[in-house]
């Protein structure tokens, strides 16, 4: 029971390497966009468990990946080819989310908080391209 109690008081973001790209907006963006398509998709039909639910889930774990991946680049063209691959994988949530919301595994009401963060990572993502080829 004292564990219990003493990994309760750890704190809430939990890394290692404490660099720049974690205090990006974009960059808590995306990690709320993982965590709610998992949160979503654990409501979806067992049998979809190692198709739509895993797909859905390796793109919103890639968009945050590449996120933090690409903010640790030094070069520009670097930087927005995994700004690039991040904008896709939003893409590709969005892609699979109309399929599931078509196979009623989800209703416009539990998609609200989801489509609202594909629409807020997706624009900033297509700022942060926008600028790193400017400064190309």
């Amino acid at each position: 029971m004292m564990r219990l109690k003493t990994l309760l008081l750890i704190k809430k973001d939990f890394m290692f390497l404490q660099l720049s790209h974690t205090k990006l907006p974009i960059y808590s963006e995306s990690q709320k966009l993982a965590l709610e398509c998992y949160r979503l998709t654990k409501q979806f039909p067992s049998d979809e468990k190692f198709a739509i639910v895993q797909q859905i889930r390796r793109a919103a774990l890639s968009v945050h990946l590449n996120i933090a991946e690409g903010s640790s680049r030094k070069s520009n063209a670097e930087r927005k080819r995994f700004y690039e691959i991040a904008r896709g994988s939003v893409i590709e949530i969005d892609a699979a989310i109309d399929i599931a919301f078509q196979l009623t595994y989800c209703d416009m009401e539990a998609l609200k908080l989801l489509g609202e963060l594909i629409v807020s990572c997706f624009k900033q993502l297509s700022g942060l391209i926008a600028s790193s080829s400017k400064a190309a």
